[in-house]
């Protein structure tokens, strides 16, 4: 449990706790969680706490309750996340990976801009940018391959950003937001689906002669700073069968 203050309400609490143990993998596929009375005693919360939190899990499809055996945690795929939430991440823990992830495969170069990234960036197609790749992973496979175009004038200011090492210090809005002194003040994300293409299906490292017929997601995010520029557009290919959650409170 983190040492945090954590405002959300105690069942939520107890969910995200649990959340985060099968999403690492500490708690494993066929693994029972703690029943009811026992969850309450540990966390010192009424029994009809204990069971929200439990019925939150089963709602998520992370657990399922088997009579006269108690909770079993599922094998599934986690879901992917946004260029945002992985943003959120990064402002919270200096890394955009989440529960269980890891990424590989980093790459950095120089390269034209091709015309949707141009446009996203607001700039002549086939000006040098900044292509930072690499993929996300967690044990069950890749959740997306992820590239981050940044104007090569941030990396003059940050030469790791062109670098194919995993930055060090930060993210790379991060980096770039202490190099200029502009802190980024908003973002805009968007979501989509599309069949994958064989370049797609390469940087999937499946089969580029037969991909997979069905969709599969596509994340992309602009973030810019206080003075309105641009600084990033980040796009995540999701991998087959990867879902993408978002959750928020609603209020009454």
């Amino acid at each position: 449990m983190s040492d945090q203050a954590d405002n959300r309400a105690p069942y939520a609490q107890i969910a995200a706790h649990y959340t985060e143990l099968i999403a690492s993998g500490e708690l494993r596929p066929g693994s029972l969680l703690p029943s009811i009375k026992n969850l309450a005693q540990e966390w010192h919360v009424s029994t009809a706490t204990a069971e929200k939190a439990l019925r939150k899990l089963r709602s998520e499809g992370l657990v399922r309750g088997i009579h006269g055996i108690g909770t079993e945690v599922l094998d599934r795929p986690s879901p992917m996340s946004s260029g945002a939430q992985r943003q959120d991440r990064g402002r919270r823990s200096g890394s955009s990976w989440g529960s269980g992830e890891r990424s590989d495969s980093h790459q950095a170069s120089v390269v034209p801009a091709p015309a949707d990234v141009a446009q996203a960036l607001d700039m002549e197609p086939g000006s040098d940018v900044i292509r930072r790749r690499r993929v996300y992973r967690d044990r069950h496979g890749i959740v997306a391959h992820s590239t981050s175009w940044i104007p090569v004038r941030y990396g003059k200011l940050v030469p790791q950003l062109a670098e194919s090492e995993r930055l060090t210090g930060g993210t790379s809005l991060q980096l770039i937001a202490q190099a200029t002194g502009r802190p980024i003040t908003h973002r805009i994300d968007s979501a989509s689906a599309r069949l994958l293409t064989p370049t797609d299906a390469e940087l999937l490292e499946l089969d580029p002669a037969n991909p997979p017929a069905d969709p599969v997601v596509v994340m992309t995010a602009k973030f810019v700073d206080n003075a309105g520029n641009v600084v990033e557009y980040g796009v995540d290919l999701g991998g087959p069968g990867r879902t993408w959650r978002t959750e928020s409170e609603v209020t009454q």
